[in-house]
């Protein structure tokens, strides 16, 4: 008599009974059919029953198509941090068809980002989750957003390349396979433990809990990332439509653009001589946001005729040039861009900081064309190791690093109203990734390839050569060492005209009226010198 209350196993137990009165003539029809992928894994018991859910039998790894999606996660992460790896090199060494005309750190981050969401992938692979699937999604969603922002925006789109393309392309598609496989893994984990335990199993153990938790955790940050990442190219797009007051021109075998933009008309003395044009070589931050004001002010008051200036690869409207990249090959950069845009000589050079290297060297290159140097608180090649130390260099790539991040742009444009201008050239220019990357390349070979070069400068610069001095007498009376090289800077040619130690001046001399006026005032002296 079968029960009331009868169970699926009491029914089997009598199935069982019926069929072994038949003398077991008969076999198991599974035996005759192939091994696959829903073969049971334990042979046959006389009383069928389903394996506990916590069997270590019971896995989703059963199943070839799971086992497969792993081995092709595995394989992907490889590929990711090879790239990952070559990107990082890059920064510092650019191999050939590897530069890109941007900084190099947004590719990198989105290169990080892809391996930190395949190895997240991978460490949970066997506990998919619902919070993880639509982390996942949204990580994607940004990711493809940011793809169509590079795209769209023919400046960004240029600056980052195809290295920049292809990497944020690669990210999207694997957070999108980070979604599949985790659909995958849950399907398979149902059709587990639906054959081997009779049911789907909703619970979790203590430590899948956990590892559903941190796993979520770290999901979140990355979500923070992301977001970050696609405000940052948000501004960057913005920034974009900034134009250049001059030109930007194509060096270095087309390689990148350098900004140059001249103010002034070409004028001609009693003689028809041409008259010199000042080429101003700004000190540590873009020309535009430092010496442009006093500068154009000797202009507007007569002082000057026309001047020119331009930004270093790097900075402001110029793009970043391979790495390595020294003073000399900057200023090779600046005859090539003067040669296209048709300007000539002769020059006076007026230079401010470290911009009193890249002067040195391009007027050694440039002897006959050069009627004057003026240096403002020069740097002396003998303290350029102040600007190459390697903890310097690390804190620059570390900066660099996490400039995609953007958080100090952000916050200065919601919260301190920074504009374009602010940005691209102003006081927070410092912040971006191209304005790092360029203070990385100077670091890197300042006190080899650079100090070379402007040792070499100062052997082929031509002793009749007028040169003027201004120096901060701040930075002279704190620091001797300072004093001295500002003296050595008054003897690299014989024909000092002035030397001039502003007495409350700061290191940018012109932030106060007498260094301004002073300034003015031996810059006319120095264009009229014969």
């Amino acid at each position: 008599m079968v029960s009331l209350w009868g169970s699926k196993n009491g029914d089997e137990r009598q199935h069982e009974d019926d069929t072994a009165d038949d003398g077991d003539t008969r076999q198991p029809s599974r035996q005759s059919r192939e091994a696959d992928e829903r073969t049971r894994l334990l042979p046959p018991q006389r009383h069928e029953g389903y394996l506990d859910p916590d069997d270590p039998a019971v896995s989703p790894y059963n199943l070839f198509t799971v086992r497969a999606v792993r081995y092709v996660c595995v394989l992907f992460l490889i590929i990711s941090f090879l790239w990952w790896v070559l990107l990082l090199v890059s920064i510092f060494v650019s191999p050939p068809m590897m530069h890109t005309r941007g900084s190099g750190f947004f590719d990198f981050s989105f290169t990080t980002l892809t391996v930190g969401n395949l190895l997240i992938g991978l460490l949970f692979f066997s506990i998919p989750s619902k919070p993880m699937e639509i982390l996942s999604l949204i990580i994607a969603g940004f990711l493809l957003l940011d793809m169509i922002i590079i795209l769209a925006v023919q400046r960004l789109r240029s600056e980052e390349g195809w290295i920049g393309i292809a990497s944020v392309i690669w990210a999207a598609a694997m957070a999108l396979y980070n979604v599949m496989s985790d659909r995958v893994v849950a399907w398979g984990k149902k059709e587990e433990e639906e054959r081997l335990t009779g049911r789907q199993e909703t619970r979790r153990t203590l430590r899948e809990w956990c590892a559903v938790l941190t796993a979520t955790v770290i999901m979140v940050v990355m979500v923070i990332i992301t977001i970050l990442l696609t405000a940052t190219l948000i501004l960057r797009s913005r920034d974009a439509s900034l134009k250049p007051p001059g030109q930007r021109f194509f060096v270095d075998g087309d390689k990148y653009k350098l900004h140059l933009a001249c103010v002034g008309e070409i004028t001609y003395d009693d003689k028809g001589n041409r008259n010199p044009t000042v080429l101003v070589e700004a000190g540590e931050l873009p020309f535009e946001d430092t010496m442009d004001d006093w500068i154009y002010n000797s202009y507007k008051n007569g002082t000057i005729d026309r001047y020119c200036y331009y930004d270093r690869p790097g900075f402001a409207w110029s793009d970043n040039a391979p790495s390595p990249h020294s003073a000399g090959m900057t200023s090779d950069a600046l005859s090539e861009a003067l040669a296209k845009a048709g300007e000539e000589g002769p020059w006076v050079l007026v230079s401010a900081g470290v911009g009193s290297i890249y002067s040195r060297i391009f007027s050694s290159r440039h002897v006959r064309d050069v009627n004057g140097l003026f240096l403002i608180d020069g740097l002396h090649e003998d303290l350029l190791h102040r600007i190459a130390s390697p903890s310097r260099g690390f804190i620059l790539w570390g900066r660099g690093i996490i400039s995609p991040l953007g958080y100090d742009r952000l916050l200065g444009a919601i919260f301190k109203g920074r504009t374009r201008e602010d940005r691209v050239y102003g006081k927070s220019a410092y912040q971006a990734g191209k304005f790092i990357k360029a203070k990385l390349q100077e670091n890197l070979v300042a006190n080899s390839l650079t100090k070379n070069e402007v040792s070499q400068a100062r052997n082929i610069q031509t002793p009749e050569t007028p040169l003027v001095v201004v120096s901060s007498g701040i930075e002279v009376r704190k620091d001797n060492e300072w004093e001295r090289k500002q003296e050595a800077l008054t003897k690299i040619t014989d024909k000092l005209l002035s030397w001039d130690v502003v007495n409350k001046a700061p290191h940018r001399v012109w932030l106060t009226l007498e260094g301004r006026t002073i300034l003015e005032k031996r810059l006319g002296e120095l264009v009229r010198a014969k």
